[in-house]
């Protein structure tokens, strides 16, 4: 059995304004970094083989944490990149909410049937994932895997290995900064065996909201 584990970056400086990005490549910001210590203080006593990071500095920044505590290094990579926002790339939220009012309701309502105006659908970055989750697991048969990745890149594949149609996938949440998905891959076929965990992070007061 190969583990995943998925680990959203640390809130970063769209997240901080409120502003939608995908491949805009914004850092974390000092609260980010805290929750990226928290998730590296929780992950250190997890074994790992390997360390995967989106290629997106708010990704990766938040993986150094857990490198330096592990005294590994990061592999980063195009394939776990964010969802393509198109047009709402770099729009608030409440521009959205004026500019592509229909498109911004399904987003809301029902997201895994959701696109953002100009941009990817949540059912292509759900593929694109998949594709890229199975090629790490099969070049790392029997590992622990850490990968550094996004939002709606969890939330897309974890919703579909957990068996919710794209209409469903509003049924689950999204995961908080810093939260860890694991997984486990076996005979072809992943299973979400922890979504979004996060008491490491409400234990210091850094969860959403706080």
């Amino acid at each position: 059995m190969t583990k995943i584990y998925l680990i959203r970056h640390g809130e970063s400086e769209a997240n901080s304004k409120h502003v939608f990005i995908g491949h805009t490549d914004l850092d974390i910001t000092e609260k980010g970094h805290l929750q990226a210590e928290a998730a590296a203080q929780y992950l250190k006593d997890i074994h790992a083989d390997v360390i995967y990071s989106s290629h997106l500095i708010r990704a990766y920044n938040t993986a150094l944490h857990t490198a330096r505590v592990k005294n590994m290094d990061v592999i980063k990579t195009e394939k776990l990149r964010e969802i393509y926002a198109g047009l709402w790339e770099t729009l608030t939220m409440a521009e959205l909410d004026e500019k592509y009012p229909e498109d911004r309701e399904v987003w809301k309502y029902n997201v895994g049937m959701s696109r953002p105006t100009g941009g990817e659908s949540f059912i292509e970055v759900r593929d694109r994932i998949d594709i890229a989750l199975r090629e790490i697991a099969e070049a790392n048969e029997g590992k622990s895997v850490f990968c550094f990745t996004h939002a709606a890149v969890i939330r897309s594949v974890s919703a579909y290995y957990m068996g919710y149609s794209p209409e469903e996938t509003k049924n689950i949440p999204w995961g908080d900064n810093a939260s860890v998905t694991e997984l486990a891959y076996e005979n072809g076929k992943f299973t979400v065996v922890r979504y979004a965990y996060d008491e490491h992070l409400r234990a210091k007061g850094l969860n959403y909201g706080n």
